[in-house]
């Protein structure tokens, strides 16, 4: 494994250790364990938080892995790349949210949020884990790019 694929390896690991940390964080508090549930889901934000660095780093400082299978799937990929980038976006923000409110004791408000967030977060890990398999696993070989050119597939 080179340093190309490292990283996307290790990032990636991380979106699955938070996934699996939300997963475990949910089950805690349905049990009633609060402070357990807590500090569960802080290392599940501090997973997330790893995988938004080593990823931000790679892409800043490598670029981003294109499209390496066939070019009449790759249409099909840009539209689920382009939808995994919305949802994690979107995860993000609701998370840094349901977090705040968290920590500001607005549980009723955490509650709501929690729930939509979690579900979104899995959906977005699920999503990532099939990007890597796609871009490193199935169709290994596409190019270093800017970020821009990988998304718009240029």
């Amino acid at each position: 494994m080179d340093l190309f694929t490292l990283f996307p390896t290790i990032s990636t690991s991380f979106i699955v250790i938070s996934a699996v940390l939300v997963a475990i964080g949910w089950g805690l508090i349905i049990k009633g364990k609060r402070e357990a549930h807590k500090k569960t889901m802080i290392a599940a934000a501090i997973a997330a938080l790893l995988f938004f660095i080593i990823y931000m780093s790679r892409t800043v400082f490598i670029g981003n892995t294109s499209w390496g299978g066939p070019d009449h799937l790759q249409p099909y990929y840009q539209i689920f790349l382009i939808f995994h980038i919305v949802l994690a976006t979107v995860a993000a923000v609701f998370g840094i949210t349901t977090l705040v409110l968290g920590f500001k004791a607005k549980y009723a408000k955490h509650r709501k949020w929690g729930r939509t967030t979690s579900v979104i977060w899995f959906f977005t890990a699920i999503t990532g884990v099939m990007v890597y398999v796609l871009l490193y696993l199935l169709y290994p070989g596409g190019h270093t790019k800017p970020v821009w050119q990988v998304i718009f597939g240029l």
